[in-house]
C-alpha cells in the first residue's frame, strides 16, 4: 500500500498492517513556493504500524539523511568544497535545557496543544531557531540541534524521520509519550531532554 498526504490519509486515523509505504512528496510546501530551500521528499516504510525505514531527500540543500532500524543513520551533503562522502548522524550529549538548542516551524497550533509548554521551552532553552518543518527534526539527529517540537503532524510529516532520528540515537514521541507517527504531534531530542522537555510541553 503506498498512502501520503498526496494519496489520501488513513480513513480511521490507524495505519494498516503489512507494509505500508509512506509518502510526502514536498515536506516544506509553503518554503518551496517562496523559494526558500529549506524542503523535502519524504519517504518511510511502515511494517505492521512500525517505521522501519526512511529516506528524506532536500535536493535544493544538495542533503540526503537514511536510516533503516537495526542499523545506523547516515547524511550526504553535496555542495561546493565537500567531497560528497556519507556521514554517520549521532544525536548531541547535552543534558541541560539550560545547554540546550530548540528548533521549531513557528507559533501556530501550539495553543491547542499547550497553555504555557512552548513559552516554558524557549525560556528554558540556551537557544532557540525557526529552522522548521523535517530540518528541525534532522538537525536533532544529526547533533546540532538538541530538540524539536511541532504541534500539528501527519503520519506522511513523520513516517521518514523517526528511524532516523531513532537509529541516530534520539528519541521522537507524542506530547504523551504515544508513538509520534499517529499522535498528531511530536517532539524530538537527543533522548537526554526527553524527560525534561516532556514536562514542560505538558504544561
Amino acid at each position: 500500500m503506498v498512502a501520503g498526504e498526496e494519496f489520501g490519509g488513513f480513513s480511521d486515523g490507524q495505519i494498516p498492517e503489512g507494509r505500508v509505504w509512506i509518502i510526502d512528496p514536498i515536506d516544506g510546501t509553503k518554503n518551496y513556493v517562496r523559494g526558500v530551500p529549506v524542503w523535502a521528499t519524504l519517504i518511510g516504510l511502515v511494517i505492521d504500524g512500525q517505521p522501519t525505514l526512511g529516506l528524506a531527500s532536500a535536493p535544493a540543500l544538495g542533503r540526503r539523511w537514511w536510516a533503516a532500524t537495526g542499523g545506523e543513520a547516515w547524511t550526504q551533503t553535496r555542495l561546493n568544497g565537500v567531497d560528497g562522502k556519507p556521514r554517520q548522524l549521532r544525536v548531541s550529549a547535552v543534558s541541560s535545557l539550560a545547554d540546550a538548542s530548540f528548533s521549531y516551524s513557528d507559533r501556530i497550533g501550539w495553543e491547542d496543544r499547550t497553555a504555557n509548554g512552548f513559552d516554558d521551552l524557549v525560556s528554558s532553552t540556551w537557544r532557540t531557531r525557526g529552522y522548521g518543518d523535517f530540518y528541525s527534526h534532522l538537525l536533532v539527529a544529526e547533533g546540532a540541534v538538541d530538540i524539536a517540537a511541532e504541534p500539528e503532524l501527519n503520519p506522511w510529516d513523520v513516517a521518514a524521520l523517526i528511524p532516523i532520528i531513532t537509529q541516530a540515537g534520539g528519541r521522537i514521541t507524542g506530547y504523551d509519550g504515544s508513538p509520534a507517527l499517529t499522535a498528531g504531534g511530536a517532539f524530538t531530542t537527543n533522548g537526554h531532554l526527553h524527560e525534561a522537555t516532556a514536562k514542560l510541553l505538558r504544561s
